[in-house]
């Protein structure tokens, strides 16, 4: 995992566009070197807000908020959770629950058979022959 470097600011005095955000009292950067195919890149994130966190507190929110749009984009590309139009709103929180008990039987699955295999394709695979899913649903109990 590469180093992150993060910078912040509490002096935001020079901000002419503070009075447009109640409460502001941080503006963020987190760097991150990126190494792809041999070529290294910079990618920046900027963040904005009304706490004073310190730097190690701006990286464990931001990591945080990371493992939250991981799980959600996950959801959405397997699951096309984003195009569901159910309106009933305890459907919709039963079916958020159960597609994350799949999506986590499944990555507990790649993860203690070493599986190579994406996502996907585990998943597909199961719906294409049942007896395949048996061993995703038990591999927590291994």
């Amino acid at each position: 995992m590469s180093e992150r470097n993060r910078r912040i600011t509490h002096d935001i005095d020079w901000f002419s566009g503070k009075n447009e955000w109640k409460n502001l009292s941080s503006i963020a950067a987190i760097n991150r070197p990126l190494t792809y195919r041999g070529k290294t890149t910079d990618e920046w994130h900027y963040y904005i807000s009304s706490r004073k966190l310190t730097a190690e507190e701006l990286l464990r929110h931001a990591r945080l908020e990371w493992s939250i749009e991981s799980m959600h984009w996950l959801l959405d590309v397997h699951f096309g959770e984003d195009f569901c139009h159910i309106e009933d709103e305890t459907v919709q929180q039963v079916l958020n629950a159960v597609r994350k008990i799949a999506l986590n039987c499944v990555k507990t699955y790649k993860s203690k058979s070493g599986s190579k295999l994406p996502l996907s394709k585990i998943m597909f695979s199961c719906l294409l022959d049942c007896e395949k899913i048996i061993p995703v649903l038990i591999a927590d109990e291994n």
